[in-house]
């Protein structure tokens, strides 16, 4: 039976929907490089390649209108058919993709985590968020001044390059540990992160819970340090203290009044429950505790979000305006931090849960659910039985792993491969050797399995356990910068750092960007900062 073709919106109907108070989604269903290119403004990256998990993750409620868009490629289309056939019943297809949207004179804008990174922009004008130049904070180190360098990143980011004597409290930790790290009201806290809007929202969050310290940002972060003729550090691992801080009652009263400004609620356990289970109504339930803290023990269907980096990459969590979002902490204090930048950036109804951690947890990272992939039992071979039919040369390896993770370790001699673009790896395969897929997820390999099997005559098989399953088995894994080449990494906006040339200018180039997203958000007229709360 055909499917009929989904329902067109034109662009002049999906601005005015924008204005409206009813819920709303847009999701872009081109790889995450591809979307970088040139997207709309509240659009959502939902790839192909990930719509099993991503889509039921952005879009929680079946009954949310939703519209997919692309580069005008035809993946909308399949997008849209896909939701539709697992039960949403309000979906459309943007009429021309993004190009459409360009050419009846809107906005569109390069980039990922737009609304966050031009959040960041109206947040430092607004608030008027002091910061200083690379070599006004190099005197300062050179001087012995009495500060602290607070980099606001995850440890990863940290790990791999950090202002020399930083010490790691990713954005949502700021607010609720900064008083142990600087006690004393007369030293100096510097915030970084690696460009501008971690370091402008988390020298702005100590500002708004009340420290009583100077508080500065690091104009354009570590980017700017290197431009300004600084080195990085790399491989730093120092970190805050881990447990409840000292100054939680100062740090809970600062949140409380930062929250209450901006028209963060409260809610119980059981309201919070009542409240995922709305089928009028969208409620995303995050827990912004440090992610070590969420599988230690976190709140049934919640997902971890940790406060810094939901409210830098908010897309990577909600997709859907005018939604309800409930937060999750042990405190109070990093839900409440992040509840009032979530207000302020895009309107959201927000609920901090007070007693969400009493009661039944579960533990571990959380899965998604993934019924297409559950449904499947392909084949598998074990690490070791990998091994052993590689040295026989009885095997080939397709690896579907991030590009960037895979030049970072990939098992050596596997091709890199997006799960959507298999066919295009055809020629590359050998009629006459069985294939594995090993990725980074489960389910990830047993759709591609079912998907690959088709176009080759071979026995295609999964790697039990993944590329973590390799890894633990002691297995080597090689490492190369070069492969895939940068402008074959098309399911990764590739960060300046992360490219294997002309990373000077790219630096520059973000971070111009960045500055101009305030006039760029101003034309398209959508952003409406701060109007919520």
């Amino acid at each position: 039976m055909t499917q009929p073709s989904p329902r067109r919106i034109a662009p002049v109907a999906l601005k005015a929907a924008l204005k409206d108070s009813a819920e709303l989604a847009i999701l872009d269903a081109r790889e995450l490089g591809e979307f970088g290119a040139s997207h709309l403004f509240w659009a959502v990256p939902c790839p192909l390649s990930t719509k099993e998990a991503t889509a039921r993750a952005l879009v929680p409620r079946r009954a949310t209108a939703v519209v997919c868009t692309d580069g005008g490629e035809g993946y909308a289309e399949t997008l849209a058919a896909y939701l539709t056939g697992i039960g949403y019943t309000d979906v459309a297809v943007l009429e021309g993709g993004t190009p459409g949207w360009k050419a009846a004179g809107f906005e569109v804008f390069s980039g990922v985590h737009v609304p966050s990174k031009a959040f960041g922009e109206w947040v430092e004008h607004h608030f008027e968020t002091p910061s200083i130049d690379p070599p006004e904070l190099a005197a300062m180190l050179g001087e012995g001044s009495d500060m602290v360098v607070l980099d606001s990143r995850p440890m990863d980011e940290f790990h791999k390059m950090a202002i020399p004597t930083g010490i790691n409290v990713p954005g949502a930790e700021l607010a609720y540990r900064a008083r142990d790290l600087a006690p004393d009201p007369a030293t100096t806290i510097v915030v970084n992160c690696a460009g501008r809007t971690r370091s402008i929202l988390g020298a702005e969050s100590l500002r708004q819970a009340g420290l009583p310290n100077p508080i500065v940002a690091l104009r354009n972060g570590t980017m700017g340090w290197e431009l300004a003729g600084f080195e990085s550090v790399h491989g730093r691992t120092e970190r805050y203290a881990e447990g409840t801080p000292e100054h939680l009652d100062q740090a809970l009263a600062g949140a409380r009044a930062f929250a209450e400004r901006h028209g963060v609620k409260t809610c119980t356990r059981e309201q919070a429950f009542a409240m995922a289970g709305d089928s009028a109504k969208t409620t995303y339930l995050l827990d912004v505790r440090d992610p070590a803290e969420y599988a230690q023990g976190h709140l049934r269907d919640s997902r971890c979000a940790p406060g810094g980096q939901l409210v830098q990459a908010t897309d990577q969590w909600v997709a859907v305006r005018n939604a309800r979002i409930v937060l999750v902490c042990d405190t109070g204090v990093r839900s409440r931090m992040t509840g009032g930048w979530l207000r302020l950036l895009g309107g959201w109804e927000v609920f901090v849960c007070e007693n969400a951690l009493d009661g039944r947890l579960e533990e571990g990272q959380g899965r998604p659910s993934i019924p297409e992939a559950e449904a499947l039992k392909p084949a598998t071979v074990t690490a070791p039985e990998l091994a052993s039919l590689m040295a026989e040369g009885g095997v080939q390896v397709i690896q579907l792993s991030r590009s960037i993770a895979f030049r970072e370790g990939h098992i050596p001699g596997a091709i890199w491969g997006i799960r959507t673009r298999l066919a295009k790896l055809v020629p590359q395969l050998s009629a006459e050797r069985r294939v594995v897929i090993a990725a980074e997820q489960d389910w990830a390999a047993r759709l591609a399995t079912a998907e690959l099997q088709p176009l080759v005559k071979v026995p295609v098989r999964v790697l039990a356990g993944g590329v973590a399953g390799w890894r633990a088995a002691g297995l080597p894994l090689l490492a190369d910068r070069y492969t895939p080449e940068d402008e074959d990494c098309a399911d990764w906006y590739l960060r300046a750092y992360d490219r294997n040339s002309g990373q000077e200018a790219a630096m520059r180039e973000y971070l111009a960007w960045e500055i101009d997203l305030v006039e760029a958000i101003e034309r398209d007229g959508d952003a409406r900062f701060g109007a919520w709360a």
